[in-house]
Parts: structure tokens; C-alpha cells; sequence
């Protein structure tokens, strides 16, 4: 089956009239006909229901619709990916990344650059209590998030940061005074609410709602920004767990830092919007997976602050 005959094929399903799909694609009416009659006599099936006032997929044809359309979108995908390509990477790729994190995979920023100089990277900042909605406001094209992300509108990219997790608290706090803690330890104290714009699952790789044994983990004030976690720690009012690039670009007075010994790694991975055929995003991501996941360096003094 020749490409136009599956365009008018796919175009007929949809409009379910043979004047319009003949309008749509530019051809005659009697070219539609010609071509699904073609297809008709080659699969040995009726696939359309013809009357007077009505056109109608039959159960042969509606498998047939939903079989091609997903190759004719893939081939179609590509056939773009490969004509973005031939005119070279241009333009501008908004990149959504939380606080400074930019600064740990500088190195990708800076290859990418030099690599398409025709393209620029400007830096967007995201907030951890709403990580999707730049993307799908198409505020942003790419963004920087730990995983999981099981969002069927976007795609998880490759990992291209990891890092572990500490727990911010007050001075007074009586955690303070320890030289590290475990997720055990969050059973039963008072950490900041993040609120509902995220998914539940992807925080929680981050701010359990029970510990590994059970244990409640209470919510208190709700925060929205880094900025608002940190002066609410700092008040006493709550505590909160961040990641250690923390460490080397944030300082706060009053609030100590401690290392969470059993902690899984977070994994920060670009993700995009599914099925956007953006070639500068394809060449940034596959620059990520050539050059693998930076490790945060080891913590020299944890409970700096």
C-alpha cells in the first residue's frame, strides 16, 4: 500500500465523508474512491459502510485504522526529525531546572553550546511543589527532575545527576546534635507540606509518607518554593529533607544539615513532552547519555550550615 493511499485511507476515517477527504488532500473525489476500492479488493474486506447519507468504519476497518495510524504517525516523526536535522540545530532550548543545579551539569550545558553554536540554552527556574506544569505550558522544552516520572504526556530522559539526600532542621532542633539520621527517624516529627501540584509518587521518593517501618510522617505548614522551606526550617516550624548539592550554593543561618544514611540516591533525569520532535532536545538528551551521570562529590562537612 503506496503512503497516499494510507494518508486518504487514514483522512476518510476521520471525516467519514469522501468530499472532504478529497478537499483535505488536495485530489478528486473519484480518487478516493479509487483508492479505497483498491484497498478494499487487496485485503478482501469492506472497510467502509457507504449510503446515500452516512459513511461508516467497519470492525475490518476500524482495526485497520488503529493498526496504521500509529506506523503512519512514526514514519511521519521521522520523516520531520530528519528534514530538523538536515537544516541543522537553531534556535533556543528553555531548560527548567530547580535553584542551582544548572551549575552541576555546567560541563553539558557548555558541550552543547559549543557542539550547535546556533542553538542557545536559557535557563528557566522550576520549583519541586509543581515540576510539570512549565512543561506541559510549554513554558519550557526540557526539565531537569528527579525520577521517578511516570507522566504518560512526558518522556524520562537519561540520568544525568545523582546525589544523596539530607535533612534540614533547626539549631534547637533534638535532632540537631547528631552526626546523621535515618529515614527511620522522620516517623512521628513535623516536616513541611510540599502541597498536591505534584504527583504523590514523585515526592515520595523524596518526603515518605510512612517510614520503612510504618511510622506516620506528619505534614505541617505547606511551602511552595526552596526559598519558603528554608525560612520556615529556620524558624523551627518544621523540618525537611534537600539534596546535597544544598551543601556547596545555599547557606542559612540557624538550620543544620544532616546526612540520611539510608536514603536511596535521587537521579535526576531530563525529561520532555512526549512526542515532540524538537531536534535540539534529541541532541541535548543524547549528549546526556554519552556523557553518563556526575555523582555529587563526597560531603566534607554535613552539618555545615
Amino acid at each position: 500500500m503506496e503512503i497516499r493511499d494510507i494518508e486518504i485511507f487514514l483522512t476518510l476515517a476521520e471525516e467519514l465523508h469522501f468530499g472532504r477527504t478529497a478537499q483535505r488532500l488536495h485530489v478528486s473525489q473519484a480518487r478516493v474512491s479509487q483508492a479505497i476500492k483498491a484497498q478494499e479488493r487487496r485485503i478482501g474486506a469492506v472497510l467502509f459502510e457507504r449510503t446515500s447519507r452516512v459513511v461508516t468504519l467497519t470492525p475490518v476497518g476500524e482495526r485497520l485504522r488503529d493498526d496504521l495510524r500509529a506506523g503512519y504517525d512514526a514514519i511521519q516523526r521521522g520523516i520531520a526529525v530528519a528534514a530538523e536535522s538536515a537544516r541543522g540545530v537553531s534556535g533556543t532550548v528553555r531548560f527548567g531546572v530547580m535553584g542551582a543545579l544548572a551549575y552541576e551539569i555546567r560541563d553539558l550545558i557548555d558541550r552543547f553550546r559549543s557542539d550547535h553554536p546556533g542553538c542557545e540554552v536559557a535557563l528557566r527556574e522550576i520549583q519541586f511543589a509543581d515540576p510539570f506544569t512549565p512543561l506541559r505550558a510549554r513554558e519550557v522544552d526540557l526539565a531537569l527532575v528527579w525520577r521517578p516520572v511516570r507522566e504518560p504526556d512526558l518522556v524520562e530522559g537519561p540520568i544525568v545527576y545523582t546525589e544523596g539526600l539530607l535533612l534540614a532542621v533547626a539549631e534547637g532542633h533534638e535532632l540537631a546534635g547528631r552526626e546523621s539520621v535515618t529515614l527511620e527517624d522522620f516517623g512521628g516529627r513535623l516536616f513541611l507540606d510540599p502541597g498536591d501540584r505534584a504527583p504523590g509518587y514523585w515526592m515520595e521518593s523524596v518526603l515518605p509518607t510512612r517510614t520503612p517501618r510504618g511510622t506516620p510522617i506528619p505534614r505541617g505548614p505547606v511551602v511552595s518554593t526552596f526559598h519558603e522551606l528554608m525560612h520556615e526550617v529556620a524558624a523551627g516550624r518544621a523540618i525537611a529533607p534537600v539534596h546535597t548539592h544544598y551543601l556547596h550554593y545555599y547557606a542559612h543561618p540557624g538550620i543544620v544539615l544532616l546526612p540520611v544514611t539510608d536514603a536511596p540516591a535521587a537521579e535526576w533525569v531530563l525529561v520532555w513532552r512526549d512526542g515532540d520532535i524538537n531536534p535540539a532536545i534529541r541532541r541535548f538528551a543524547d549528549e546526556a547519555a554519552r556523557r553518563g551521570p556526575r555523582a555529587f562529590g563526597p560531603i566534607d562537612h554535613p552539618k555545615g550550615s
